[in-house]
């Protein structure tokens, strides 16, 4: 028996709630706040100026991560078989101990180290006399006992303050073992705005020290690299199950299931495909000054999204072959996705939902909402940039700060032997003219509907309060936001590690999606969600003494 959807009778101006949730803020913070919450009105080349990757004010409790939660927990984590020690106290090693259900299969060779906790355990008298020596001690211990191909040392806060040398104790190892490729992380969490800084140092130091380590070739035809794909919830097993089915060549996936040799071949691919723009646009950047490698930006989240990605792929590779295998693979896969689609249409259009999440995700997922006729209300990124919301195009008018100064920018050049432009100026000039966009990004803005809520690094308070206002029929965001939403009798969906659902890429991914959310905002349970206080508002106390 299907379900009736009733009409809200709520009527909200955009402007009045941009208004109402700045109301509670001191006028200083109001000022500051304002200029992070955008009403958007993209259009063509004219988007309102988003202020973002700015400190969050202090005192508000913010949705963010710190730079070492985005360079060992998003950007190293999901590689199997580097073991990726935390030189610090223990708690930080518990965050990086696979809390982000990244998934990995351990291949032919068995390494396989994600579910392994690694950490110096640094105890007062490490803080107080330096912990250099019980680093040394940690890295020969992990040595000994797995002789991996790598060691990656992560610092955190305290590292930082007191100044222990990871990098020369890093080199130092490295040299003593031989086989064992050793290197750091200053990745302190207070280093930079938010996990982005993270994974800028991530991506600089990968491309310094992995990169281009093996010139093997590799074999296969149409010889890509997927960048910006974690494998949350199995995502890039379900993109790989695609790509081997049109018959492209995954050289390297930064960094879902990956391993060490991926990122080492990584120069030998033909193509960059980047799907999380903020975590991976330096490697890809990088990728392409010293190797010739050009970048497109993909979507694999999302059937619609996903053909259309396929077709960019094949469109810069113009061979017919591919081309066919590619338009044979999407007519096997849509039947499939257009039926679950059918199906949940009745259930789902016209519902509304917020997303504010890391990456491209706030994104990226809207293709999937539109897919089920949903409209996306607000979103927003945690640790975005201007040109994440703009769009690449104001990257010449952004001004370097203190903070971005914090992080190494590290000089590439053209590699003398091996810088090897995959096309010539004229063959991308006429994929160009064909509309095939090379280093190019529109951002969140332009896909939105005019008038919607952009916000950035929303933090509790407000994201309270705009379920309050404009009662979103589910919201998105993460393990932090989770509970404090479903007591406001809401749905609440993880879109940082799914809960325990996934994949949601691909055609695959997408009917896992459309029937979760479906079952999401259709259940009933969320109107009886009552909070202990909205029962009994009034508590009553006495004194021990009484």
């Amino acid at each position: 028996m299907a379900t009736t959807t009733k009409k809200k009778m709520v009527q909200w101006d955009p402007a009045d709630v941009k208004a109402e949730l700045l109301s509670k803020y001191p006028p200083k913070v109001a000022r500051k706040r304002a200029k992070q919450i955008m009403i958007n009105e993209a259009l063509e080349n004219e988007t309102p100026q988003i202020s973002a990757n700015v400190r969050t004010t202090p005192g508000i409790i913010t949705m963010r991560g710190c730079t070492y939660a985005g360079c060992k927990g998003v950007i190293m984590g999901p590689t199997r078989d580097i073991v990726n020690l935390v030189h610090g106290p223990i708690g930080c090693s518990f965050y990086a101990w696979l809390t982000r259900r990244n998934q990995t299969d351990a291949g032919d060779d068995g390494a396989n180290f994600m579910n392994y906790c690694f950490s110096t355990d640094m105890q007062d008298s490490d803080i107080i006399f330096g912990g250099e020596k019980k680093l040394k001690q940690a890295i020969q211990e992990a040595y000994d006992l797995f002789h991996p191909k790598s060691i990656a040392v992560f610092a955190t806060c305290p590292v930082g303050l007191i100044g222990d040398d990871i990098h020369t104790v890093s080199k130092q190892m490295k040299e003593k073992f031989g086989d064992c490729n050793v290197y750091a992380f200053s990745c302190e969490g207070y280093k930079g705005v938010s996990q982005s800084a993270g994974h800028h140092i991530a991506n600089n130091q990968v491309f310094r020290h992995i990169v281009g380590e093996n010139d093997e070739v590799k074999p296969g035809k149409y010889k890509i690299n997927l960048l910006g794909e974690y494998n949350i919830g199995g995502d890039g097993f379900e993109i790989d199950r695609i790509f081997k089915k049109c018959g492209i060549t995954n050289i390297a996936t930064f960094s879902g299931n990956s391993t060490y040799d991926q990122f080492a071949s990584a120069h030998t691919a033909d193509l960059n495909a980047v799907m999380c723009h903020r975590s991976i646009n330096y490697v890809a950047d990088m990728l392409e000054t010293k190797y010739g490698i050009p970048w497109i930006k993909v979507n694999f989240i999302g059937a619609d999204s996903t053909a259309k990605s396929l077709r960019k792929i094949a469109q810069y590779f113009d061979d017919q072959e591919l081309t066919a295998k590619v338009e044979e693979v999407i007519a096997e896969e849509m039947p499939e996705v257009e039926a679950s689609r059918a199906d949940v249409m009745p259930r789902t259009e016209g519902k509304t939902a917020m997303m504010f999440v890391g990456g491209s995700r706030a994104h990226h997922y809207q293709d999937l909402f539109n897919e089920m006729g949903m409209k996306t209300i607000s979103a927003g990124y945690e640790f975005a940039h201007r040109d994440d919301y703009e769009g690449r195009q104001v990257l010449p008018t952004l001004k370097v700060d203190a903070d971005s100064r914090n992080i190494e920018e590290i000089e590439v050049e053209a590699d003398e032997t091996r810088y090897s432009p995959r096309k010539t100026p004229e063959e991308l000039q006429a994929l160009e003219d064909a509309g095939l966009k090379f280093k190019h990004y529109d951002g969140l803005a332009p896909d939105m509907q005019n008038g919607t809520l952009i916000i950035d690094d929303l933090n509790q308070y407000e994201a309270e309060k705009l379920v309050e206002l404009m009662k979103p029929d589910i919201f998105c965001a993460g393990i932090k936001e989770k509970f404090s939403i479903q007591k406001l009798g809401v749905p609440m969906k993880q879109l940082h590690s799914y809960d325990s659902g996934g994949p949601y890429a691909g055609f695959k991914g997408a009917i896992n999606f459309y029937n979760e959310i479906d079952r999401l905002v259709n259940s009933r349970v969320w109107s009886y969600m009552k909070a202990p206080w909205q029962e009994n508002p009034q508590l009553s106390a006495t004194y021990g003494w009484e």
